[in-house]
């Protein structure tokens, strides 16, 4: 069963993480995804990284669906143009659009307030998180709507719920978190007339390529971690996120969820999907029931 064949998705920020995750999965349901990032085979971007678009779109494929890379800084207006123009060229048309752009992790200064945070690092970080997706939005969603039924989604860390409740670990990516979920709901005020959607949806505690790497752990023995930090019980692959992303675009009645703040394990339970291990893990309940209220670290019934 291919439910996204026949589908045009772009993953804005599908290097690597959770957009490459989103990518694959879409591709496993048949989608042509279009995979965007600064950092390709042959130029890498200020996090100096080695994961590639070109490896993604091959993931893409591998799973079953046409992965295309395209090099795009979405911070450039006119770079972000000219990758519509592609799209409309080859395929006439968008059904999906994921925009997951990031890129501050090596900017973000943890618990540190803003009158010691670099202030330089901290408006770059919103516009990476922020304008990116508000300059991919108003390039991309023109062909988006030219047909009913398409699917925004809004990547972002955290539910409303917790972020309305919890600090997020600085006033910067407090600010950037928050702010996309806000964009999700103005997005599907806007998109109602033309019968599009738009969600916010939050991954868990991610094991990223980045996180593996900075517990020194891959994903065959992830749980070598928990040693280090007991929470990581609780986390989840890229893939656990693509999967909700992708049910959402194969949900015909998917406008049910237009504005809301959704995470991965809370549409698991709905879509019946899992994780790669076969589990479903609930973090942002996990997150408040058991970080949030001092229990030790103890994944059963959350996952």
């Amino acid at each position: 069963m291919k439910p996204l064949q026949g589908k045009v998705a772009l993953v804005a920020g599908a290097t690597r993480g959770a957009g490459r995750g989103i990518a694959i999965e879409l591709g496993a349901a048949g989608a042509t995804v279009y995979v965007t990032g600064r950092t390709t085979r042959s130029q890498r971007s200020e996090y100096n990284r080695p994961e590639t678009i070109e490896e993604t779109a091959e993931l893409v494929s591998a799973a079953g669906g046409s992965g295309i890379a395209v090099q795009v800084d979405h911070l450039d207006p006119q770079q972000v143009a000219v990758l519509l123009a592609q799209i409309r060229r080859e395929q006439g048309r968008l059904d999906i659009l994921v925009n997951n752009v990031w890129g501050g992790e090596h900017l973000a200064e943890w618990h540190v307030p803003v009158w010691k945070h670099s202030l330089e690092g901290g408006l770059r970080l919103l516009r990476l998180a922020i304008d990116t997706h508000i300059i991919t939005s108003h390039v991309a969603l023109p062909l988006l709507i030219e047909n009913k039924n398409g699917l925004v989604v809004e990547v972002t860390d955290g539910t409303d719920e917790y972020n309305r409740n919890n600090y997020r670990l600085s006033l910067f990516y407090d600010l950037a978190k928050t702010s996309v979920i806000r964009l999700a709901k103005s997005l599907a005020h806007e998109l109602a007339p033309y019968h599009c959607t738009a969600v916010a949806v939050t991954p868990g505690y991610l094991r990223s390529e980045m996180m593996l790497e900075h517990y020194g752990v891959s994903e065959a023995n992830w749980r070598d971690a928990i040693a280090q930090d007991p929470h990581f019980v609780i986390s989840e692959t890229p893939r656990f996120v693509g999967r909700a992303v992708a049910a959402l675009a194969g949900d015909p009645d998917v406008a049910r969820w237009s504005g809301q703040s959704l995470s991965s394990g809370q549409l698991a339970k709905v879509y019946g999907f899992c994780d790669l291990d076969g589990t479903q893990p609930d973090c942002w309940r996990y997150l408040a029931e058991v970080h949030a209220a001092g229990k030790p670290a103890d994944a059963s019934g959350y996952r």
